[in-house]
């Protein structure tokens, strides 16, 4: 039976599909997507539940890669304020999330240190600009990571705060509606209430557990990936349904009856569902991963790793395959601008440039042939 938010998510994905050629185009800041996100509820979907999570997020992605984008990365910095020993802040602020409707970004790309902390009465002044910060011109609260001395420590302050100001600088390929700017602290205030932690040295054995949000994050933009290509044959599909012609030499009147057409979606749709189903297989390994909390071994978070880099490496593939190729099976016409048909491959080829899924495919590869887990870093 469909939940409320499944039921919410599909309600939110139709009006996301008609008018996403209009939106994309336009670009801009994502705040009436967010508020549509926030009236039907889907900001409060409980992050614990991870089979809920991907169901509801592939519903919003196919429909709007930016949105899923934006949803999913939400669903992670509300789940990982849970990662730090506070448990009363987590709860506080989990609950103020469904009061208020709080939409949650991050600030905390993992090859980028430039935010530094300094000590002053009752907490810290942090200072510096991050490149990419995806949601954060219009998050509600976001989740922060900056340097103070020789450490990470992870914070949370308010989207509004002052000192704080977007660059409103994100005019990319695609995933134009997902507010992925850079974000420059000047004096920004955080108090030690707001502080959540410093990241864990490798020998302290919540080690694992610590640095398993590198890994949620390439799950969620694996599904998105999946649900992008998703989008795109469910897009084309209807278009060769109503507009395409038979191609002269096919030897039939509809194009829907072509031979080759068939079994070019047979084949890509076969390929969408496998990516999916690994992309199903590692969501479970990282649910029974944090169902381990703090007694998650390396070996537990290696095994995650790779089920998650499996996945990524064919989203990425198969995404990228799917886009581009609907093309064929449309024709000509379906490149004129009012279909807005590309949108899904600039979409799926911005998300796969986020970390090259060849080393993603070289984890697994390393891990036949010699037995190595992927090491622990920013994005494995």
């Amino acid at each position: 039976m469909s939940t409320q938010w499944e039921d919410a998510a599909r309600e939110v994905a139709s009006a996301l599909a008609a008018d996403a050629v209009e939106r994309e185009a336009k670009g801009g800041e994502p705040r009436a997507e967010v508020d549509l996100l926030r009236a039907h509820g889907l900001l409060t979907v409980p992050v614990g539940d991870w089979p809920l999570v991907h169901r509801v997020l592939a519903e919003v992605a196919a429909a709007d890669a930016s949105v899923g984008h934006l949803l999913g990365y939400h669903y992670l910095h509300v789940w990982r304020l849970g990662l730090f020993g506070r448990p009363e802040y987590a709860d506080e602020a989990r609950r103020a999330t469904a009061e208020h409707g709080w939409f949650w970004a991050g600030v905390a790309n993992p090859r980028d240190d430039a935010l530094v902390m300094s000590e002053v009465d009752g907490g810290y002044l942090v200072s510096g600009r991050k490149m990419f910060a995806t949601g954060a011109s219009v998050a509600d609260r976001l989740v922060v990571s900056a340097v103070h001395g020789a450490r990470k420590v992870t914070f949370v302050c308010p989207g509004d705060a002052p000192g704080l100001r977007p660059l409103g600088d994100w005019d990319n390929l695609g995933q134009r509606l997902s507010a992925s700017g850079g974000v420059e602290f000047t004096d920004v205030f955080v108090p030690e209430h707001d502080i959540l932690g410093a990241q864990p040295d490798p020998a302290d054995p919540r080690y694992p557990m610590a640095n398993l949000p590198a890994l949620a994050f390439q799950l969620v933009l694996s599904r998105v990936l999946t649900a992008t290509a998703r989008g795109a044959l469910a897009t084309a599909a209807d278009y060769t349904r109503r507009f395409t012609r038979a191609w002269p030499a096919s030897g039939v009147e509809k194009a829907v009856d072509d031979p080759h057409t068939l079994a070019a979606y047979g084949v890509l749709t076969a390929r969408t569902d496998a990516a999916d189903l690994l992309v199903d297989r590692a969501a479970a390994a990282f649910a029974a991963a944090d169902a381990e909390g703090p007694a998650l071994t390396p070996e537990q978070r290696g095994a995650t790793g790779l089920a998650i880099a499996s996945a990524k490496a064919l989203a990425s593939e198969v995404a990228l395959e799917v886009t581009g190729r609907v093309f064929e099976l449309t024709g000509a016409r379906a490149t004129a601008n009012r279909y807005g048909l590309d949108r899904f491959w600039r979409n799926a080829r911005t998300l796969t440039l986020h970390d090259p899924a060849v080393y993603k495919a070289a984890e697994v590869g390393r891990h036949l042939l010699t037995g190595e887990l992927p090491p622990v870093t920013g994005y494995s």
